[in-house]
C-alpha cells in the first residue's frame, strides 16, 4: 500500500485492507451464486429439460414479473437490462456448443413484449431469447457471436418512474477465457454452497487487476467556500463531503483501490492545492465531486465533465513554482533533452490524459445511466481548473442541481446517495478493467 507523504495538507485514511493471507487480484465472482438457481441452470449443461429439474409445481408467492428486456452493445461491450416488477435473485452461467450465456431470475411470470430478438448492432451478442424455464424462474439466453465474459452483474431497486432492474455488463473474452468459464460454471453447478448475494459488489469486477490504483476524491468547496446553497441553508460543501465519504468506503470495501480525499472535514483548500495533492501522490485518477445550482429550476440530472480541449492552456498555473516542464515528464525525459522535444512530450502527455479522462467519464456515465437521472448529453466539457493536471486523468462529477426540487430531494436521500455512489464505484472499476484489457 502506498504511503502518504507528510505535508501540511491533510489526507484522510488510506485503504486499510492488507494482502496478508489473500490474493488482492481475486474478487467476489459473479458465478458464486444462489444454489437453487445454479441447480436449475445445471440442467442446461447436463442436457436435462426444465421438467427434469427439481422445481416446485407452483411459483412461491411474492415473486415478481419480468416486464421487459433489452440488449445494447458496441464492439467493446454489451449490456443486458431486465426490467422487473421488484428486486429478485439471479444466477448466470457460461455454456458452449453453441456458445452462450444463460441468466435465470427468480420470477413468477414474464410479460416481455418481444421474447426473441435478433441483435443488429455489431458486438458479441447475436440474439437473445426469454422463456419461462420453470414456475419460479425466467431464463434469458444470450447467443454469442464471439467469446465473451460477464464483467459485472447487479440488481437495482426501483426509483422515480424506473422499475427494478437486473443489469449485466458483458465484454469480449478470448476463446481460452470462455472455455475456462464454462468449465468453472459446470463445476460450480454441482457445489452445494449457498450464497446470499449474487451481485458483483460496487467497485468489484469479474476481472483481476494486478495492483491497487490510487483514487483521489475531491469534495468540492469547503470552509469559507460553501458552494451552491439551497433554501433552508443546505450547502453544497456538506452534501458533496458526505457523498465522497460514502464513495470512499465503497471503493475501499471492494479491495481494489487505495483511496484518499483532498479534505475529510469542513476545511478550505485552494484549487491549485487540490490538483497538487493528486499530482504529488501520483494519483491514478482524480474525481472532483460537486452539486450545481442554476437559474432555471427545471434543469436537473447528473453529469460528468472533462477538460475542454479548446480551453486556454494553463499548464504553467498547474505547475508549482519550484518545478519546470522537464519535471513533469521526469519518467520519460532523457538527459540533455532539447526543449522542443520536451514540449512534444508534454503535448503527447496532455493528449493522453484528455483521452483517459474522457474514457473515465464515459465509464462512469455508462454505470450512472440505469441508476439515476442524467442530464441530456451527460458527458460534458468545461475549463474547470481542477481538471487541468497534465499527468492525472481527471473528471468532475455534478451530482445534480440544488436549484431543482427533485434533485434536491435525491441529494438528501440515503437510498439515492447509495445508488449513485454504487454507480460511480462501478464506473471507476470498469475504467480500470478497460486499461487492463488494453495492455
Amino acid at each position: 500500500m502506498r504511503q502518504v507523504p507528510s505535508n501540511r495538507l491533510k489526507w484522510v485514511k488510506w485503504a486499510t485492507l492488507t494482502s496478508e493471507g489473500s490474493d488482492l487480484r481475486v474478487f467476489k465472482p459473479v458465478r458464486t451464486l444462489l444454489l437453487p438457481l445454479l441447480i436449475c441452470l445445471a440442467s442446461l449443461m447436463t442436457g436435462a429439460t426444465g421438467q427434469d429439474a427439481a422445481a416446485p409445481e407452483v411459483a412461491p408467492v411474492g415473486l415478481p414479473n419480468v416486464m421487459d428486456a433489452r440488449v445494447t452493445q458496441t464492439r467493446d461491450r454489451a449490456r443486458l437490462v431486465i426490467d422487473l416488477a421488484d428486486k429478485t435473485e439471479f444466477a448466470l452461467v457460461s455454456l458452449s456448443e453453441p456458445d452462450r450465456l444463460a441468466i435465470d431470475v427468480r420470477a413468477a411470470t414474464s410479460t416481455v413484449p418481444e421474447p426473441n430478438v435478433e441483435v443488429t448492432d455489431d458486438g458479441v451478442i447475436a440474439q437473445y431469447q426469454l422463456e419461462q424455464a420453470g414456475p419460479d424462474r425466467v431464463r434469458t439466453t444470450l447467443m454469442l457471436s464471439a467469446p465473451a465474459q460477464v464483467q459485472q452483474a447487479y440488481v437495482l431497486a426501483a426509483f422515480e418512474d424506473q422499475p427494478a432492474r437486473l443489469v449485466v455488463d458483458i465484454i469480449p473474452a478470448t476463446a481460452e477465457e470462455f472455455a475456462a468459464n464454462v468449465a468453472k460454471d459446470f463445476e460450480a453447478s454441482g457445489a452445494a454452497v449457498p450464497v446470499a448475494d449474487a451481485s458483483t459488489p460496487a467497485g468489484g469486477s469479474e476481472l483481476p487487476i494486478a495492483t491497487r490504483p490510487l483514487v483521489v476524491i475531491d469534495p468540492g468547496h469547503g470552509g469559507i467556500d460553501s458552494g451552491a446553497e439551497a433554501p433552508g441553508g443546505i450547502k453544497e460543501k456538506d452534501i458533496v463531503l458526505a457523498f465522497a465519504l460514502k464513495l470512499q468506503q465503497l471503493l475501499i470495501a471492494s479491495g481494489r483501490f487505495d483511496v484518499a480525499l483532498t479534505r475529510e472535514d469542513d476545511s478550505y483548500l485552494r484549487l491549485e492545492e487540490r490538483v497538487a495533492l493528486a499530482r504529488a501522490n501520483k494519483a491514478d485518477i482524480f474525481l472532483s465531486i460537486h452539486a450545481d445550482s442554476f437559474q432555471q429550476p427545471e434543469i436537473r440530472g447528473a453529469s460528468v465533465y472533462t477538460r475542454d480541449e479548446n480551453a486556454t492552456d494553463v499548464l504553467d498555473k498547474v505547475l508549482a513554482d519550484s518545478e519546470n516542464k522537464s519535471d513533469v515528464i521526469a519518467g520519460f525525459a532523457m538527459p540533455r533533452m532539447a526543449p522542443e522535444v520536451v514540449d512534444i512530450l508534454l503535448d503527447l502527455m496532455r493528449r493522453e490524459m484528455r483521452h483517459q479522462s474522457y474514457t473515465l467519464a464515459r465509464s462512469i456515465v455508462h454505470q450512472l445511466e440505469p441508476s439515476v437521472a442524467l442530464r441530456r448529453f451527460p458527458v460534458r466539457q468545461a475549463d474547470f481548473f481542477v481538471l487541468q493536471a497534465p499527468d492525472v486523468p481527471s473528471v468532475l462529477v455534478e451530482l445534480g442541481f440544488l436549484s431543482n426540487a427533485d434533485d434536491m430531494a435525491n441529494l438528501l436521500q440515503g437510498d439515492w446517495q447509495g445508488r449513485t455512489a454504487d454507480a460511480l464505484a462501478r464506473g471507476i472499476s470498469t475504467y480500470f478493467d478497460g486499461l487492463g484489457a488494453d495492455e
